[in-house]
């Protein structure tokens, strides 16, 4: 009840701020250094949609109820994104053991990757460094996403400087869609 009470207003529908971290549009796509299922992974493009990627930066997915609430309603619109050709992708900062508690729970069937030491978040840019090495939420990111398209281009980010905001799921594909210039059907 009080995870509901702080998450009830979290979503907006379009991204309104001109916070704007992460790699420029246009850039390729860095690559990560993180751990999926036991294994190193440099890049998603194995993950990939047809028609590109939707990345999801996100703080954690045992402590932190917006990004928790965010990734429920991925899930709950991945075949909208599958049927789009599109992929959902998401990192956060927690230990695998921890996410697959997670991906357990809740039916999570997207990967949800492990940055290792922080690189990937450093290397696209979206590191918060409002935290110093040694406090327990070191590590995470601005929560955010990043469109890629099938050329492993940046295309598109949606970020809002206030971590408890998230543009909602079906405003994302709507946005990513347009990013990635398909039709908006």
């Amino acid at each position: 009840m009080i995870y509901e009470q702080i998450t009830s207003d979290m979503f907006v529908s379009v991204d309104s701020d001109v916070f704007d971290p992460g790699p420029a549009l246009g850039s390729d796509f860095p690559g990560v250094i993180a751990t999926y299922k036991g294994r190193e992974l440099r890049l998603i493009a194995e993950f990939a949609g047809s028609n590109g990627t939707v990345f999801v930066a996100t703080r954690s997915a045992q402590w932190c109820p917006y990004c928790m609430k965010q990734m429920i309603q991925l899930q709950e619109y991945k075949a909208v994104y599958d049927k789009a050709g599109i992929a959902i992708v998401a990192m956060t900062y927690d230990d695998p053991e921890l996410q697959q508690a997670f991906v357990d729970q809740w039916g999570i069937s997207y990967p949800i990757i492990h940055d290792v030491d922080t690189l990937s978040f450093k290397t696209l840019g979206i590191l918060n460094r409002s935290y110093n090495p040694g406090d327990e939420a070191y590590g995470i990111p601005h929560p955010g996403t990043i469109i890629v398209n099938p050329d492993g281009k940046v295309v598109g980010k949606l970020f809002l400087e206030a971590y408890s905001v998230r543009v909602d799921a079906l405003s994302t594909l709507i946005f990513a869609k347009q990013a990635l210039g398909l039709s908006a059907e």
